[in-house]
């Protein structure tokens, strides 16, 4: 018995909804475009974090790892923080040691670092010619104030001398810092390298005044082995995530102590909040535009109804009858709609990303429930009040045509 009224209940909403498609298509399609909205834009919504933050990390490292004292940064240090972060985070970690050697018998300053990562971190550096590679230990960038200096050009190549760390430590026990050993007059020359130049750094910061080379062979050239002055990390996290994570490694690793780039991390900060705001408030601007469309359909509904409605009731239906298929109707609009705009969103979401941040998002499962509920939710509302007006409808004086 109930399985039949089930049935003739849900016959009589789907052939009501038929015979008016030309009418109830408008909600429908208030619904697809409301419910494409805001699947697309949640979608963007929890997806901007990221998407967001590897776009501030073509400004720089957002953090700076240090370490205490005299200490040097040990690659066991380096595998650690890896670890710490996690891959999944880490756009670019850039260890550097400087080394001062002699050119023509004056004093520079070899970076020694891991070019694929500092390229991740300097996406913003201004490089004539390329960036080198580990493969190319020979290959080296300058600065353009060493390049100006020295008169060097792209290909040119030029010869470095110093002395090696065994010798420097046999002299003293002390780790010389890059601006102690500038004041350093280095007198025996231990170690002859000729470099070829493939870029010329231009920043207008101090990088300018640096030899750019992989660390890996500057280790090797002043046979010692890896010990890094200063760690530079571009990773994905907000003021906040930064905040605890450099607490996190000063208390599991005293030898480091890890400094945010502050007024980085607290722009991105600002610039996601307001665009988070954005999308809130269009997001409430597309659902009250949606339920005025449903409002409007349903009481034009009504409105030409009001005499089958009048029939219904002299024939012994109750107003929650009619109610409940008006409802009923107004349920099955918002679940055609939402189930239509949840997978447009999608797309419409894959489109904003790809052309404003270049890359893909992943489509988010648990949207669909939500989508499908919310706009269920708003039709229902936005419903209540047409269908209320069927407790009005008097079948005598509709029926008399009055």
């Amino acid at each position: 018995m109930a399985n039949n009224k089930i049935k003739m209940y849900l016959k009589m909403v789907s052939s009501s909804l038929i015979r008016r498609a030309s009418r109830l298509i408008i909600a429908v399609l208030a619904i697809v475009i409301g419910a494409t909205i805001l699947s697309g834009l949640v979608t963007i919504y929890y997806d901007i974090p990221e998407q967001l933050g590897r776009e501030f990390r073509s400004y720089g490292a957002n953090l700076i790892i240090l370490p205490r004292g005299d200490n040097k940064i040990t690659e066991e240090n380096l595998n650690y923080l890896k670890n710490l972060i996690g891959s999944e985070k880490i756009v670019g970690m850039a260890p550097y040691r400087y080394q001062t050697v002699k050119i023509n018998e004056q004093p520079y300053i070899i970076a020694g670092t891991d070019l694929i990562e500092a390229e991740k971190n300097s996406p913003f550096w201004y490089i004539e010619g390329r960036w080198g590679k580990s493969s190319e230990p020979d290959n080296v960038m300058i600065g353009h104030e060493i390049a100006q200096t020295l008169n060097l050009n792209i290909g040119d190549s030029f010869t470095v001398q110093g002395v090696k760390f065994g010798e420097q430590a046999e002299a003293s026990n002390q780790n010389y810092s890059a601006e102690e050993n500038l004041k350093r007059d280095i007198a025996s020359q231990n170690f002859s390298k000729k470099f070829h130049v493939i870029g010329i750094v231009t920043t207008g910061g101090a990088e300018e005044g640096f030899i750019f080379a992989d660390v890996d062979m500057l280790d090797e050239l002043i046979s010692d082995k890896f010990r890094a002055d200063v760690i530079e990390c571009s990773i994905i996290a907000d003021a906040e995530g930064l905040k605890n994570l450099s607490d996190k490694i000063e208390k599991n690793n005293p030898e480091l102590l890890p400094r945010a780039v502050r007024r980085l991390t607290q722009s991105q900060d600002i610039v996601l909040g307001k665009l988070k705001a954005l999308v809130l408030l269009v997001t409430v601007v597309v659902l009250i535009i949606t339920m005025i469309s449903v409002y409007t359909t349903m009481m034009a509904m009504v409105a030409e109804r009001r005499k089958e409605i009048a029939l219904k009731k002299a024939l012994g239906a109750e107003n929650k009858f009619i109610i409940g298929e008006l409802l009923g109707e107004g349920v099955f609009l918002g679940f055609i709609g939402s189930c239509a705009g949840v997978f447009l969103g999608f797309e419409f979401a894959q489109r904003v990303s790809l052309n404003v941040f270049g890359r893909a998002i992943n489509f988010q499962i648990g949207l669909i429930p939500v989508t499908i509920f919310v706009f269920i939710l708003i039709t229902v509302l936005a419903s209540i009040l047409p269908v209320r007006k069927v407790m009005d409808i008097h079948p005598a004086i509709v029926l008399k045509g009055e």
